[in-house]
C-alpha cells in the first residue's frame, strides 16, 4: 500500500476511532484471532454501512474492505480510493477483476475484509446466502478466515452493539462448496450466541443448535 494511503487511513482512523466507540460504545470479543501480521481475510455479516468501520477499529493494521464500486465514483470516492478499499460491481456475478485485486492485496500480505453476503442484508434473515469469492480468494493465496458476527445496532449510546471473531481456519483443498457452507456455518453460530433473547424470539430461534437441526430438515 502506498505510503500516502497508509498516512489517510492512519489519519482517519485517529480522528473517528474515538468518537465512533463514544458515540456507539462496541462491545469487541476476540479481535487477538486477527492476526498482527501475514495475510488474513476477515469475513462476517453486513446490516449497516457503519460495519467496515466497525470492523476497522478492531485491530491496528490496515484493512482493506471490498465495497460497491459506486463508492469510489461517488462525491467521497477519493477517500474510498485513498484509503485502499477494493471496487466491487454489484451487478457482475463473478466479479474477477475485485477478486483479482483481492488476492493481489493478500498476496502483499495484508489484510482483506469481505462480506460474502456481497451486499447488505435489508430482509430479516439472519444472513444472506454467501458467494463464494471470500473461500475461493483464501485458498488462491492460502490465507487464513477469521469469521465474524456483529449484533445489536447504531443507535447513539445503545450499549447494545457487538462484534464477535471467531478463531481462524483455512480452506485447505476443500471443495470451494464445503469451505463456503463452514463459513457460512461459523458466522452464523457467532451470530445467533451473541444475539440477545428479544432478537431472537423475534427469529422464532433459541440456539445455533436448533437453528442447525432447522436447517437440515429444510434441505
Amino acid at each position: 500500500m502506498k505510503k500516502h494511503k497508509t498516512f489517510l487511513y492512519r489519519f482517519l482512523r485517529f480522528l473517528f476511532a474515538p468518537l465512533f466507540r463514544f458515540l456507539f460504545r462496541p462491545e469487541i470479543v476476540g479481535k487477538e484471532n486477527i492476526p498482527v501480521s501475514g495475510r488474513a481475510v476477515i469475513a462476517g455479516n453486513h446490516k449497516h454501512a457503519f460495519d467496515p468501520i466497525l470492523v476497522d477499529i478492531c485491530t491496528k493494521r490496515i484493512v482493506h474492505t471490498l465495497a460497491k464500486k459506486e463508492l469510489h465514483d461517488g462525491a467521497f470516492g477519493f477517500i474510498f480510493r485513498g484509503v485502499g478499499t477494493i471496487p466491487v460491481d454489484l451487478h457482475s456475478k463473478e466479479n474477477k477483476a475485485a477478486l483479482a485485486a483481492a488476492v493481489d492485496v493478500l498476496r502483499g500480505g495484508h489484510v482483506v475484509n469481505v462480506s460474502p453476503e456481497a451486499k447488505r442484508n435489508y430482509t430479516d434473515e439472519l444472513l444472506l446466502p454467501f458467494k463464494y469469492g471470500t473461500v475461493s480468494m483464501a485458498q488462491k493465496t492460502n490465507s487464513p478466515i477469521v469469521p465474524y458476527a456483529i449484533s445489536g445496532d447504531y443507535k447513539l449510546f445503545s450499549n447494545n452493539l457487538k462484534i464477535v471473531f471467531g478463531e481462524p481456519f483455512y480452506t485447505d483443498d476443500r471443495e470451494l462448496s464445503d469451505a463456503n457452507s463452514d463459513l457460512y456455518h461459523r458466522v452464523m453460530k457467532l451470530l445467533i450466541e451473541n444475539m440477545s433473547q428479544s432478537e431472537l424470539k423475534k427469529k422464532h430461534i433459541t440456539t445455533f443448535e436448533e437453528w442447525s437441526r432447522k436447517n437440515e430438515k429444510a434441505s
